[in-house]
């Protein structure tokens, strides 16, 4: 129920979200899980996100994603309907999502803040990265849980997951089924993970048939290059782990981030047989598309010596799909066929 003087006379700056009425909102998920989702709208459900147990009284009904990776995943299992906003979006939308996306508020379009959450009256908060529940962001996960809305980080950026060694992959696939068993969409969550881990386990089957473990290739993930200076993968992001399906190595393996800013010389100096280009364009930055980084990479005057770069060995592909999100599995079909058309390289 709304409490409009609840409202007014919160302290300016505070974190207030009101909520609609139970039985308003958008109708149920995508037809297949329409039974499933009628079925349980009393039923009570729960789940897991980071060290919280999130308990549910039927499926959400106005849900905010706070970054593109949330958007995605929820678009791609049909729950537009359940959505009611969405903020920090970096690329273009892919034009299968477009007609549900356009469905769907944007209360920011960059980073939500407290406020612009609070103007959408969310019963559901998702997140791809922790980072976006601070005060000075959209309110910390506690502030939220005490106004009784519950927040879902994905386990991929969940720090007591990522210690125990499990494969992102499999983090981001359990995200999908826990997200449908919020919603009652469990079979299209079901279909969604299978489909991937069977292009996980394809690109693995690539690497399998046509290289040797002592024959791994070594390759650079050359995600930005900002002012000059390039941005690569470490050893904590998901290109490690798609390097390791496809039997290669990620040269800058070593240094425990997701993103390490790094030198030209350092590239130069760990020579890796492949570079793989994120294609940023769409986000729109200097530096961003693959063109600005084949340029700047053949005027270094060390890195353009490189075999990688006098050969061409290199692959481009969508710089968004490098980080954890429902379209990773592509870029990892497209190292895999990359890797296999350069003959392995070594």
């Amino acid at each position: 129920m709304r409490h409009p003087n609840r409202l007014r006379t919160a302290l300016a700056g505070c974190l207030i979200v009101v909520f609609t009425a139970a039985g308003c909102g958008a109708p149920g998920a995508e037809s297949d899980d329409a039974g499933a989702a009628s079925a349980s709208a009393s039923a009570k459900t729960s789940v897991t996100s980071c060290g919280r147990q999130l308990a549910f009284v039927g499926p959400p009904k106005r849900t905010v994603t706070l970054d593109q990776t949330s958007t995605e995943i929820l678009l791609e299992l049909g729950l537009q309907d359940r959505m009611a906003g969405t903020a920090n979006i970096k690329t273009k939308i892919p034009d299968r999502y477009a007609t549900a996306y356009a469905k769907v508020p944007v209360i920011a379009p960059k980073i939500a803040t407290g406020e612009q959450l609070r103007s959408a009256n969310p019963d559901f908060v998702l997140a791809g990265s922790a980072d976006l529940f601070t005060k000075d962001r959209a309110g910390t996960r506690e502030e939220l849980a005490a106004l009784k809305v519950p927040t879902f980080v994905s386990a991929v950026d969940c720090p007591q997951h990522r210690r125990g060694g499990t494969s992102p992959f499999e983090l981001l696939f359990s995200d999908y089924e826990n997200l449908g068993k919020v919603f009652g969409a469990e079979r299209r969550a079901g279909r969604l993970a299978a489909e991937q881990r069977a292009a996980v386990a394809k690109a693995r089957d690539t690497a399998s048939r046509t290289t040797r473990n002592a024959d791994r290739p070594t390759v650079v993930y050359l995600y930005s290059v900002f002012n000059g200076t390039p941005y690569v993968a470490g050893g904590t992001g998901l290109p490690s782990e798609m390097s390791r399906i496809v039997g290669a190595k990620n040269v800058f393996d070593d240094v425990k981030e997701d993103w390490p800013e790094v030198s030209w010389e350092e590239i130069a100096k760990r020579n890796p047989d492949v570079i793989v280009i994120g294609d940023l364009s769409e986000r729109g930055r200097p530096g961003d598309s693959a063109a600005e980084k084949r340029t700047a990479m053949a005027e270094h005057p060390v890195v353009s010596r490189l075999a990688a770069v006098r050969h061409n060995r290199i692959l481009e592909v969508p710089g968004i799909e490098l980080d954890p999100s429902v379209r990773s599995v592509h870029a990892l079909g497209l190292l895999a066929d990359g890797l296999k058309d350069a003959g392995r390289v070594r």
